[in-house]
């Protein structure tokens, strides 16, 4: 399958397939809903979504440092060196770390904002020293950097029916919308590494703070005014996903299943936090087998169907092809030839 992406998005350099496939890796390992969904993508598209979460995954393990060994500034001097890496890697098409030439090339290729990348570095940075958020409006900012630039990364590879900019405020909302899904799924495991997401503003609105997150996580017993505080986060977490949900028609068809399967991937995780009674300190809060397997089961359906259509469409009445979609992510001087599936 690595072998059928890279030769679909043109990718012959062995460096460079060696960095995309590490990428492709870190996706398959790590983002499992995200992997899932990825695979209903127009196969000549793959890499460039498997080099976009690889680089968003290497800092942000090198910001969490799951094994603990690193110190806050032995962390902060890796993310110093990985921006280095990045900036000299968009400018060269080079990197030192697999993940970087991925990106960089990637970046290149459908003509990705540098700046997007910098806001993400910036947002990861904070991470090291930020803690909590007092409201909702502050871990916006935060967010823009951590979540809305991602959705705005792939934008340009997923490709657009309208112009960009109309499409944009929706994939940064659905990027936000993960982001959020995420926050209320780990609140216990954030505590672990001191960190709370949840805005203070919305918790103490339900007459909770730090101290009985973490009584609650120690104990293991449960409060009424906790459970409060994440039925709001959940319904405010909803909002965003309303708020993305008409950028989904935006898309070019071939993605769309693709987006559609990964918010109705990620919308089962909000269910599964109710259907376990919001028990999110004390257990991690899953989408079972059998409704990832139905969702990519409708989602292949779909794409067979969008197939279809497009093939369909190919031809007029009167036997003359038609004139390319408009806002494709493959302008004629693109790096990147349009491929079939």
């Amino acid at each position: 399958m690595t072998r059928r992406e890279l030769a679909a998005a043109r990718i012959t350099d062995p460096a460079l397939r060696a960095a995309y496939a590490r990428c492709r890796q870190l996706n398959a390992r790590h983002g499992r809903t995200y992997f899932l969904a990825t695979r209903l993508l127009p196969v000549e598209r793959r890499t460039a979504v498997h080099a976009l979460y690889g680089f968003a995954r290497w800092a942000d393990d090198i910001v969490d440092d799951l094994d603990r060994r690193l110190t806050p500034a032995e962390r902060d001097r890796l993310l110093l060196e990985l921006e280095g890496d990045l900036a000299r890697g968009l400018r060269t098409g080079g990197g030192e770390e697999p993940v970087v030439r991925a990106v960089a090339d990637t970046a290149e290729r459908y003509a990705i904002d540098p700046a997007l990348f910098c806001d993400f570095l910036v947002s990861m940075r904070s991470d090291l020293s930020v803690t909590d958020y007092p409201t909702y409006a502050e871990l916006r900012t935060y967010m823009h950097g951590s979540a809305a630039v991602i959705g705005l990364q792939m934008l340009p590879v997923l490709g657009t029916v309208v112009p960009r900019e109309e499409a944009a405020p929706h994939a940064a909302a659905l990027g936000v919308a993960f982001q959020l899904t995420n926050f209320l799924r780990d609140v216990g495991e954030d505590l672990d590494r001191g960190r709370v997401y949840l805005p203070a503003d919305l918790l103490a609105a339900h007459g909770v703070d730090r101290p009985l997150l973490e009584w609650s996580r120690r104990t293991g017993r449960r409060d009424r005014r906790i459970r409060a505080a994440l039925v709001a986060a959940e319904a405010l977490t909803r909002g965003v996903y309303r708020e993305a949900e008409p950028g989904i028609a935006m898309l070019d068809p071939r993605v769309r299943p693709c987006i559609r399967a990964a918010t109705t991937l990620y919308g089962g995780i909000l269910d599964a936090i109710a259907d376990q009674e919001y028990d999110v300190l004390h257990r991690r809060a899953v989408v079972s087998r059998t409704r990832r397997a139905a969702t990519a089961a409708a989602g292949v359906a779909r794409v067979l169907g969008a197939r279809w259509r497009a093939r369909a469409q190919e031809f007029t009445p009167h036997g003359r092809a038609e004139a390319p979609e408009p806002h494709s992510p493959h302008s004629p001087n693109s790096p990147v030839e349009r491929t079939s599936q």
